[in-house]
């Protein structure tokens, strides 16, 4: 048995499955998987039902069988495992089951109350794992000794805890305390006490699973609005954490929704804001909030005691990684909190809660964290199977690796513009590599040359006489969504809108249409490009794009009317004399240009995102709003028709929803109707949809209803944005390498 199929319970369904079947033999891991010899009873079936009736957390590739000589006996045992290896893949952290939930709220058990219980079907994996093969001395786990109840239980395999790595009870696994904001260790129940400290409205750091969240009462604005101050983030969405029923009752998720929310990996999920009565400061302007269900048994124990929604964000200094020690949140967390819930249980790895949305395909990961890392990712079956590593772009980055089929992409790390995060990068290569035994024949970066991804990968291919593939950031985007979705054809069509990546043109490219595969695309449609007048200040300054975009359709004077106190005269000059104002087919940008002219976020952004996300929001407050026009001049997409029309609704007072939903019109019109050109030229039926741009789902429910007919890949699994970019950049470099 291949795949994820080590520390889900394999070995006990096994066990059990072959005694219904009267199946004798033996189960054992080895360093390829899980390795079954098997004679009598029903054969057939006892195959079939491995694969149909796996536990829930296994992931199984494949069953390979072949005659063999089984040794005569008359029972199915669980045999001793052979020498590890790191073919076989790690098991994510998963949700509390069903079964451990109700154990810790039943006084009769013996783990009532316990905030670390868990079982093979649930628990902590790869937060706690330090070095494969998986178990418990390899682990977080290795200072806290079994008692004989637990004990009996890790050896029985008819047990659901039956070698459970983290299994523990009171008696003999990880303390639970509550501590002051001084430090001092509060001599009472410490659930009880953080729940009373939440009702007054303080705010506490929690350890949780991969790193500290900080948590304050979601009701309470006071306490929203005094965390806000703290850790200095005015408008960015904060996420919430509540029970099934409340998250049901306050945000009416859909059926599918539920099941995002109640998968093993329990990310944030994107649902739509209905009149909940919470505070708007929670996401100010936005029209969904992020839910969670408490993931943990100390989250699910501090919600009962709390009885309401919690809101949840990262426990971290602003563009700092996530705190994980204890010492280092006394330190960092100090002036942001005013107590502690610690435990004693170290993390080996940070990791950050996913975030995912529904979109019209399905499931949407938006960041690609705990609960889905390190499952890996088939790779399609025309590419090669030799080993690369890829390091992703400077924002929202995430390494991948490849090996034996199979892409690791890894959890997100966050921006290389922060010194810890670049640290935290370097270490996460070092550890995956060490982790999976990774060996890379080849190095793939980005195209961008002064990338610190881009740079630590071309040292490392130079220290160690590596060939180094820099790929197209469009291409890498295009290649993820098809690669994700296993495409082998010849030629597919890629759709990228997002905020900036280098072209080999030299200029900053962002609105694309391609044409290619894995192994090379080019490019056939574009935005008309505007100059981007101080480079990355462009990127927080929305009135600069807006000026740009204005004056290119002639409407200077609108321009000049919508921002009268902006340097609009040096920021000309230095269009002109292209000072420090590369050309930019951006859509992330002309966004951002839209949002001003509407007054969203004009002049700062206060987060990445924050103007197109709130013009995301105004415009589905609109119905039947129509388009803008759209034109093609050659091969470019010319949005100067957009503003010319957009300028006449803002003379007329037409509403900003409706502006807001006339502008994504004219998006998915203009570039659906180049996509589907490009493939009707080319003989494809497949288009790619990639970019930060389709975190927007409204503009992705849009561009599939306008691509009707098509297969789409994407998004999916995979980010479209820049988490996603290491895995397509992994993808052409291992085409590359094949066709060399």
């Amino acid at each position: 048995m291949r795949g994820q199929v080590q520390g889900v319970g394999f070995r006990p369904f096994v066990w059990q499955l072959a005694a219904r079947l009267g199946v004798k033999g033996t189960v054992s891991n080895d360093a390829e998987g899980v390795l079954i010899f098997a004679t009598g009873g029903d054969l057939d079936t006892f195959e079939a039902a491995l694969m149909s009736e796996a536990p829930a957390l296994a992931v199984v590739d494949a069953v390979e069988s072949a005659a063999a000589e089984v040794a005569d006996t008359d029972v199915f045992r669980i045999a001793e495992s052979g020498a590890p290896g790191a073919e076989t893949r790690v098991t994510p952290d998963a949700a509390t089951c069903d079964d451990c939930a109700a154990e810790i709220r039943d006084p009769q058990e013996r783990r009532h109350g316990y905030a670390f219980t868990n079982c093979t079907n649930c628990g902590p994996r790869f937060t706690i794992l330090k070095a494969l093969p998986y178990d418990r001395a390899q682990t977080t786990m290795a200072p806290f000794e079994m008692c004989a109840s637990c004990r009996k239980e890790y050896e029985n395999p008819v047990d659901r805890r039956f070698h459970a790595q983290p299994v523990a009870c009171p008696h003999c696994g990880p303390r639970l305390w509550a501590e002051a904001a001084d430090g001092t260790e509060i001599k009472a129940p410490a659930i009880e006490t953080a729940a009373a400290w939440l009702a007054q409205g303080k705010i506490i750091a929690i350890k949780g699973l991969g790193g500290f969240h900080l948590a304050c009462d979601a009701w309470n604005d006071r306490a929203v609005a005094t965390l806000r101050t703290r850790k200095r983030r005015p408008g960015k969405p904060l996420a919430l954490m509540a029970p099934f029923a409340t998250i049901q009752r306050l945000a009416a998720p859909s059926h599918e929704e539920c099941r995002q929310l109640a998968s093993p990996a329990s990310p944030i999920v994107l649902l739509r804001r209905r009149d909940d009565g919470l505070p708007d400061t929670i996401a100010p302007g936005q029209d969904r909030l992020g839910w969670m269900l408490p993931y943990t048994p100390l989250h699910h124990l501090l919600l009962d005691a709390v009885g309401g929604p919690l809101l949840m964000t990262s426990g971290n200094l602003s563009g700092e990684p996530q705190v994980i020690a204890n010492a280092e949140a006394r330190e960092k967390l100090a002036s942001f909190v005013d107590g502690y819930l610690m435990h004693d249980r170290e993390i080996a790895r940070r990791l950050d809660d996913g975030v995912e949305l529904l979109g019209p395909q399905g499931p949407v990961v938006l960041r690609r964290a705990r609960g889905r890392v390190p499952s890996t990712i088939a790779l399609p079956q025309n590419l090669s199977d030799r080993e690369v590593v890829a390091y992703g772009g400077e924002l929202k980055s995430a390494i991948c690796l490849t090996k034996n089929g199979q892409a690791l992409l890894s959890h997100h790390i966050g921006d290389l513009d922060n010194a810890l995060t670049v640290e935290e990068f370097l270490k996460a290569d070092v550890d995956l590599a060490q982790l999976f035994n990774h060996r890379p024949e080849a190095i793939a970066v980005d195209l961008h040359p002064d990338f610190r991804a881009t740079r630590h990968g071309r040292i490392r291919a130079e220290k160690q006489g590596l060939p180094m593939i820099a790929v197209q950031h469009h291409h890498a985007h295009m290649a993820a969504q098809l690669g994700e979705s296993g495409w082998t054809g010849d030629t597919a069509i890629g759709l990228i809108l997002d905020g900036l990546g280098l072209g080999p043109d030299g200029t900053v490219w962002g609105g694309e249409v391609l044409a290619g595969g894995y192994a090379h695309a080019d490019r056939v449609a574009f935005l008309k490009p505007a100059p981007l007048v101080g480079g990355d200040r462009a990127q927080a300054e929305p009135w600069r794009n807006a000026v740009m975009r204005l004056d290119q359709a002639g409407l200077s004077d609108l321009a000049d009317r919508l921002f009268p106190d902006q340097p609009l005269a040096l920021l000309r000059q230095a269009a002109a004399t292209r000072l420090n104002a590369p050309l930019s087919s951006s859509v992330g940008r002309l966004f951002d240009a839209v949002a001003a002219c509407l007054g969203l976020s004009p002049i700062r952004q206060s987060y990445e995102g924050e103007a197109a996300m709130l013009l995301q929001a105004l415009a589905g407050r609109a119905s039947q709003a129509g388009s803008y026009t759209h034109a093609t001049d050659g091969l470019a997409i010319d949005p100067e028709p957009m503003f010319a029309e957009l300028a006449t609704d803002l003379a007329h007072g037409e509403p900003a929803e409706v502006i807001a939903a006339r502008f994504h019109g004219f998006l998915a019109n203009a570039f659906a109707s180049s996509a589907r050109a490009a493939a009707e030229a080319r003989g494809t039926d497949t288009i790619a949809l990639s970019g930060g741009c389709f975190q927007n789902v409204l503009l992705l429910e849009m561009m599939i209803s306008r691509l009707d007919g098509f297969r789409i890949c994407g998004p999916g699994a995979v980010p479209a944005n820049d988490g996603g970019l290491a895995f397509g950049q992994a993808l052409v470099a291992l085409a590359q390498v094949e066709s060399t």
